[in-house]
């Protein structure tokens, strides 16, 4: 896959890290569409529309859910991965990049769990795990 960033002033690393960041980018937004398909499904509500305010909170709510999920269940080898400001999402994505980069087993692990998170989409909101369980979940005994 060609380098498609439109600076290829930087050096090899940086490009490695840019092509990274891409790669990475487009497999969460892959699953968090295909969770949002599927939740207004099982839902009964219509596909989503890109330009729909509503709908577009919605996704996000999928893109930091499944963002919290690979911060709980990937851990960084050391704490300086988890250094960093900015907004939850930016940080959550910058400590999944450098993940990407350091763990050679990574893209197995992040498949695994994208096949958890698709099978038991997070609740409104976001929520995963410990926090509040979804009608369907408490309904199904699942945890």
């Amino acid at each position: 896959m060609p380098f498609r960033h439109p600076d290829r002033s930087h050096d090899l690393d940086t490009r490695i890290e840019h092509e990274v960041r891409e790669r990475l980018e487009e497999a969460i937004d892959f699953v968090c569409l295909d969770a949002l398909v599927r939740s207004r499904q099982a839902r009964g509500l219509p596909a989503p529309v890109a330009d729909n305010t509503a709908d577009r909170a919605e996704y996000t709510q999928h893109v930091l859910g499944f963002l919290r999920l690979l911060d709980a269940e990937v851990p960084p080898p050391d704490a300086t991965c988890r250094a960093g400001g900015g907004d939850e999402q930016a940080r959550l994505l910058a400590v999944q990049v450098a993940l990407a980069r350091a763990l050679p087993d990574y893209w197995q692990r992040f498949e695994t769990l994208s096949a958890r998170y698709l099978a038991e989409p997070p609740p409104s909101g976001g929520e995963r795990g410990g926090e509040r369980r979804g009608v369907l979940a408490r309904l199904f005994g699942r945890s």
